[in-house]
């Protein structure tokens, strides 16, 4: 794996992170605290080019742009940096291995973003099945009901 991997890895588990810092911790709304990472980002990729490799170029502003989408969650579903930054890093891994796949399709940043997230919450699910949530038991029981039925 190429060092720029790990750099682009690394900004999307940061970006992430900042935007939730900035929408809890700074109390700016969700979609200003995403934007504000967006922005800055592109900035300094327009700003210092001389600085990144074409490939950081190209891609660390949209690393950066989508991986603030998963900061945009509610703190009511996550309270913790540490899901926030595995997020991240789970949604630029999606990105680069699945970048091409999406090609001409919109809404690309933001399902990978969703996906992530989805992923990073299920991890205690799979890992621990104590520590089931109220609403996966209700769906489980509902799932159940119906296999049951048939």
């Amino acid at each position: 794996m190429k060092i720029a991997h790990f750099i682009v890895i690394f900004a999307g588990s940061l970006s992430a992170i900042l935007t939730y810092l900035l929408q809890f911790k700074y109390k700016q709304s969700a979609v200003r605290a995403s934007a504000l990472v967006g922005v800055f980002s592109a900035l300094f990729v327009l700003l210092f080019p001389n600085v990144l490799t074409s490939y950081l170029s190209q891609n660390l502003p949209l690393v950066c742009f989508g991986a603030s989408f998963i900061g945009m969650v509610s703190s009511n579903l996550v309270k913790s940096y540490w899901t926030i930054g595995v997020s991240g890093t789970i949604f630029t891994i999606l990105f680069l291995n699945t970048s091409k796949l999406f090609t001409g399709f919109g809404g690309g940043l933001g399902s990978a973003a969703c996906i992530a997230l989805l992923v990073t919450l299920a991890i205690p699910i799979v890992v621990n099945k104590g520590n089931v949530t109220n609403g996966f038991l209700q769906l489980k029981r509902l799932i159940n009901k119906r296999s049951l039925k048939k």
